[in-house]
């Protein structure tokens, strides 16, 4: 089936988790998770994936607890990868999207930093700036208090240097639109509006 958008009784079903996070009201709501949220969200990905390139992957709806004090075992929103650096996320707040990089490891820090602190940096700000302009959110994640070793404290992008992941990010307020296929063109919307962003990162970090 073609996506549709999701209607109001997926975004109850999380309001409903989110007051009560437990193995019984997940039991008895399994069925509306698989027709309601499930099901649009494996549409949407599927769809995005095909114009975008690439795999889709849905994550599972069950938190990891074995290093968390918080106990509840279900995530309270559900979210899916697209073509390896777009994400797209829908709960009770509505729905949400983000491009990037969200962690760099050791070896891809490395690189961002290098590029970063040369030549194609001054590209990068350039880049974040009309995307911000264009109205999307900048996330540096994970980000050091201080500069990071070998690069002055007073570099003119140390903010960026001082990030272990970058991301675009946009929030939608649930509204009409969200139970049409309009909710795939937003969705789409940003993601190709983050390209710049992503097609740095793929090119300086790998």
């Amino acid at each position: 089936m073609a996506f549709g958008g999701w209607q109001d009784e997926a975004l109850t079903f999380y309001e409903g988790l989110e007051a009560n996070n437990s193995k019984s009201y997940w039991t008895s709501h399994k069925a509306v998770y698989d027709a309601v949220v499930h099901g649009p969200m494996a549409e949407l990905a599927e769809e995005l994936a095909a114009e975008l390139g690439g795999e889709a992957k849905i994550f599972r709806p069950y938190r990891d607890i074995r290093f968390s004090q918080d106990k509840t075992p279900y995530k309270t929103h559900i979210g899916a990868v697209i073509a390896g650096t777009g994400y797209v996320q829908l709960s009770a707040d509505g729905l949400a999207s983000g491009a990037g990089r969200w962690h760099l490891e050791p070896g891809e820090l490395t690189r961002y930093r290098a590029a970063v602190a040369g030549p194609a940096g001054a590209e990068l700000a350039a880049v974040i700036a009309d995307t911000e302009k264009a109205g999307l959110e900048i996330h540096g994640h994970d980000t050091l208090k201080s500069a990071p070793r070998g690069y002055p404290a007073d570099h003119p992008r140390i903010d960026l240097l001082r990030y272990k992941g970058l991301t675009t990010w946009q929030r939608w307020a649930p509204e009409p639109w969200l139970a049409t296929p309009e909710a795939k063109d937003r969705v789409l919307e940003f993601l190709r509006t983050s390209a710049p962003l992503v097609d740095w990162l793929t090119g300086h970090v790998g």
